[in-house]
Order: structure tokens, then C-alpha cells, then sequence
């Protein structure tokens, strides 16, 4: 009898996971990009079905049907992340090497404006219940918060630590990692204030973040090799999920009720939210070493991560090892 109650319990939970979900995933195409510079965060343009993918002194576009690079936004120092506002037409670069907030067309792709902000943004968000851009600004600490329509500064939020990620919640409130307090911080998007401070323990240096909104549940990738789930009105760490190692990016598809977490060591973790305060992995998926950053397609569940070839020769103290010319490549993960 215990044998067929556990039975039932496992076919019951199986069939409470949407069919999207129960599909295994693989690394089903790896497309050679090629090109000089470094690479940061991918966003995924749902309207234009394309990728914006951050090379160091450029942005690459990649049209996501055929995975070739239809175009190249030049000229830019150092940057990181990629944020869009449909709705504005536009896109916004951080371009860390000058301290800018770059603003672009979304159909011609030509650059309209530079907005100064805090020294060294990293991550960027949109905003689009307020309509406003917030760099999340790694040397000064600090998350510079611009009016998205017309490019003006309208306030900076002190941080008290080094942000990552962060996101938004709809509804006043702005969410995101401090990478050296390991905790995750609330900015009250009226006042400009941070709100709450809420600590993961055993988060160490937490990078991605992702958040499902439903639920009100948020994710962060540790580089402790867990992702911490965190209750934000509750303000309590809820439980913890072992992933890979090295994760820098991470989403969640509110379709499959699934969170995927890039990691440097070279896997995608899939993780299924079963229930707000359970959590299953479901699949550790093989990529590619040092493909740590991604983007989500939700409508079809592909993530799209990057990654290249190094040279094996150790490079000296403190500085990175050499990229490989021409060995920068694309990797989509489809379901089966």
C-alpha cells in the first residue's frame, strides 16, 4: 500500500507540471559569432524576435530565426547590459568604460543620446509600470535612476554595497543583488530610498536575479552554488536550491513555472517552482564553460547564453586570461 500511495503522489505532482515544463532540454545549436572584446549580459527582444548581445566596445544583434548577427551598435566603452522600452521605441546601453547611460533607436539602432550616471554601471533595468531606467552603478555604489522618455536623471539611490541584477515588481518597488553584503535590498521607487534590507545567509556574492511576480518570489544565483529564494514581504529567506557553479544570470518563465540559472563551470540549471516554498531541480543541462551570462525566450522556452575559447597558458597575477580571436559563439537551449 505505501508503494502505491507513492506511486500516486509522483504521478499527481507529475501531472501538476504543465506540459512545457515535463520536456527535458539540450544544447541543441552552437553558432560561431566570432569578433574581438569581452561579453556581458544578453537581452532577449521579444518584439523583433533578436538578441542584443554586449561585446566590450560594441553591441552585437543577432536575428534569434536564423542566429546571425543582422547589425552592430559601435563606438561604446566597456559596456554591460542591455535594457528596452517597446513601448518608447527605444534601448538604453550601460557603458561602464565612460560612466554612460547610452540611448538608442529600436528600429534604426542608432545611438540618440548619452546620459551621464554613477561610475562603472553594470546591470541595468526598465521600469515600465514608472517608465524609468535604474544603472546599477559597481565602483560608486549606487543606482543612478533616469527618465526613460526623455533621458533626464531624476534621482540616485545609495546602495551601501556593490549591486548586480535587480527587477521590478509592477507595483513601487525595485529589487536588487548586493554582491558584497550578500543580501538583496528594497529601493522604494517614490521616494528613491532603499526600503528593506534582506539578508541571505549563506548567499555569498549573489549575481542573478529573477523574480516571479505572481508569488511574489525572488530568486538569486549565489556564487556559493545555490540560489537563495527570498519572501520580499515577508523579508525572510524562504529555502535554498543547489545549482552550478559560477552563475551570473538567471530568469524565470511564469508558463512553465521554471527558473533557469546560467553557470560558468558550463551548465544550465533548471529548477521547477512546484509550490512558492518548494522547489525541484529538474535538469542540470551542459553547456559550455564560461557561458555564465543568458536570456530567456519565454514563448518558446530557448535560453540563449555565450561563451569562448581562452588560452590555456595562466596569464600573470592579476590579470584575466586571453581570449582566443574568433572563438566567440552562441549556444541556444531548446526544449525536446
Amino acid at each position: 500500500m505505501k508503494r502505491i500511495f507513492a506511486l500516486i503522489l509522483a504521478v499527481a505532482a507529475l501531472f501538476a507540471i504543465p506540459a512545457a515544463a515535463q520536456k527535458s532540454y539540450k544544447l541543441a545549436d552552437r553558432v560561431k559569432l566570432g569578433g574581438e572584446g569581452g561579453w556581458d549580459y544578453l537581452t532577449y527582444d521579444s518584439d523583433a524576435n533578436r538578441l542584443f548581445i554586449t561585446r566590450g566596445t560594441h553591441v552585437i544583434v543577432v536575428d534569434a530565426k536564423t542566429l546571425k548577427q543582422t547589425a552592430d551598435i559601435t563606438d561604446l566603452q566597456g559596456v554591460h547590459g542591455v535594457a528596452l522600452a517597446p513601448e518608447l521605441g527605444r534601448g538604453y546601453i550601460t557603458s561602464g568604460g565612460d560612466n554612460m547611460l547610452v540611448i538608442f533607436d529600436l528600429k534604426t539602432l542608432k545611438v540618440l543620446d548619452k546620459v551621464k550616471v554613477g561610475e562603472r554601471p553594470d546591470a541595468i533595468l526598465y521600469d515600465p509600470s514608472a517608465k524609468r531606467i535604474y544603472t546599477f552603478n559597481a565602483k560608486t555604489q549606487d543606482s543612478t535612476v533616469v527618465d526613460a522618455a526623455t533621458g533626464k536623471v531624476v534621482g540616485t539611490v545609495p546602495l551601501g554595497g556593490k549591486p548586480e541584477t535587480g527587477v521590478a515588481d509592477g507595483k513601487g518597488h525595485v529589487y536588487v543583488n548586493i554582491e558584497d553584503r550578500s543580501e538583496i535590498v528594497r529601493i522604494d521607487t517614490t521616494k528613491l530610498t532603499v526600503a528593506e534590507h534582506y539578508p541571505m545567509a549563506g548567499c555569498d556574492e549573489p549575481s542573478a536575479l529573477a523574480f516571479d511576480v505572481a508569488h511574489r518570489r525572488l530568486f538569486a544565483g549565489c556564487g556559493s552554488k545555490m540560489m537563495a529564494v527570498v519572501d520580499p514581504d515577508a523579508g525572510k529567506l524562504v529555502t535554498t536550491v543547489d545549482i552550478g557553479g559560477g552563475v551570473d544570470a538567471g530568469a524565470f518563465n511564469p508558463k512553465t513555472q521554471q527558473i533557469f540559472m546560467s553557470c560558468g563551470e558550463g551548465v544550465l540549471t533548471v529548477i521547477h517552482e512546484d509550490s512558492p516554498n518548494k522547489y525541484s531541480v529538474v535538469q542540470t543541462v551542459p553547456t559550455a564553460k564560461r557561458a555564465r551570462t543568458m536570456t530567456l525566450n519565454a514563448a518558446s522556452n530557448t535560453v540563449y547564453t555565450v561563451t569562448a575559447q581562452f588560452d590555456p597558458t595562466p596569464p600573470p597575477a592579476g590579470q584575466r586570461p586571453k581570449m582566443i580571436p574568433d572563438t566567440f559563439e552562441l549556444l541556444v537551449i531548446r526544449p525536446e
